[in-house]
């Protein structure tokens, strides 16, 4: 459910969650970080956290001339899809109408001189100036579109299985739920053209083969384009990382999925915006700075092979190799989740962990979740 937000509580809102975007970007660039234990994954996060922030952004100047803006209050905490699918629109016509608008200096002038003759705050001309500002950003800015088509950032060569490997991520921003969702994967290629350019004499990486990472797509050019359309339709937040894995696994027989990696981030509570959980927005509610009364959530899930069933090749039938993938029955959750291994987060500001804690309602809330505090630009992990 959603509705519509009045300016005040929209720009609470944007305060909120650039405090969080920076607290969460703080966090993942420490180094001692116990969150991610691989640096491409925090690498790959924070650009699509770059992405998400220049969305923010856009859709905050945004609201200078359209002064409309809904968010799933009751739900992600995030903004509806509708808010991210009018940014993808308004990208491609951007230069069109930004040609259309007066340069920012005759705008000002225009301003300052209907002001002088009027006597009174030019308010058509100040929407103008807000839409020319908005059209710029957009138009600058990599933003956090409906789905982010995959890119190839790193390349290798198992040596048990003499297959070249690819580390690919790519993202969404799901429809339903209302949740920015970044996928990374780790797949290895059988097909016989990749394993002689890739692979060398001796198993390893041929160094003969000059590649410029990160690559547009899968690093397999037979397969990039399908790979695009895989990944677009199955990106679903509904859509379990196993199910993702084993259907990437029987779609592509020469491409071989070894772990898949799904990071959701959310949901978002913002202290009198956000309504899904009323315990949280009542403690909100009694932290003195707005920018400071949010928290921040989100889920690592995981999913990988624990051994690969191998192809047949008869004369009348054949079978592609398969993997097996594990998934920890053990772990209710896990075992719902469809993964192997997840982990929940929570990022919160000092002042709002402290009001948590005095209501005597942290331990609830923050149960089943690894906790990390922002305090003066820092992050204090393992609470």
């Amino acid at each position: 459910m959603t509705d519509n937000t009045d300016m005040a509580a929209a720009e609470r809102y944007f305060g909120a969650i650039r405090a969080a975007l920076d607290g969460l970007g703080v966090f993942l660039n420490n180094q001692d970080s116990p969150f991610y234990k691989h640096d491409l994954v925090a690498q790959t996060v924070s650009e699509y956290l770059q992405r998400l922030d220049a969305s923010f952004e856009c859709w905050r100047n945004r609201l200078g001339f359209a002064e409309r803006f809904r968010i799933s209050k009751a739900e992600s905490g995030f903004p509806v899809f509708q808010n991210v699918l009018e940014l993808e629109n308004d990208k491609k016509d951007a230069k069109e109408r930004l040609a259309a608008i007066p340069p920012a200096e005759a705008l000002r002038g225009e301003m300052a001189d209907f002001i002088l003759r009027n006597r009174e705050f030019p308010r058509d001309l100040q929407k103008t100036m807000a839409e020319r500002i908005y059209l710029e950003a957009v138009n600058q800015g990599e933003v956090f579109s409906p789905f982010l088509l995959p890119v190839t950032i790193r390349v290798s060569v198992n040596p048990k299985t003499l297959r070249p490997f690819y580390v690919v991520h790519w993202g969404a921003f799901d429809g339903a739920s209302n949740l920015p969702l970044i996928y990374m994967a780790i797949i290895e290629d059988s097909s016989e053209n990749m394993v002689e350019t890739l692979v060398d004499k001796d198993g390893k990486l041929n160094n003969k083969v000059r590649i410029p990472l990160p690559v547009g797509g899968l690093l397999n050019p037979d397969l990039a384009r399908r790979f695009d359309d895989f990944a677009a339709k199955n990106s679903a937040y509904s859509l379990s990382p196993v199910t993702i894995a084993t259907s990437l696994d029987q779609d592509f027989p020469e491409l071989h999925p070894k772990q898949l990696r799904r990071v959701v981030l959310g949901p978002f509570y913002t202290a009198g915006i956000t309504e899904h959980n009323q315990k949280v927005a009542d403690v909100l509610e009694q932290v003195r700075e707005p920018e400071d009364a949010w928290l921040l959530t989100w889920t690592l899930q995981e999913v990988f092979s624990k051994a690969e069933k191998p192809g047949k090749r008869g004369l009348w039938s054949s079978e592609p190799a398969r993997e097996e993938f594990h998934i920890n029955t053990d772990d209710l959750e896990a075992a719902r989740q469809g993964v192997s291994h997840y982990e929940k987060h929570a990022l919160v500001p000092h002042e709002a962990y402290q009001a948590l804690y005095a209501s005597g309602e942290a331990a609830e809330i923050f149960k089943g979740f690894e906790t990390h505090i922002l305090s003066n630009g820092q992050v204090i992990s393992g609470i």
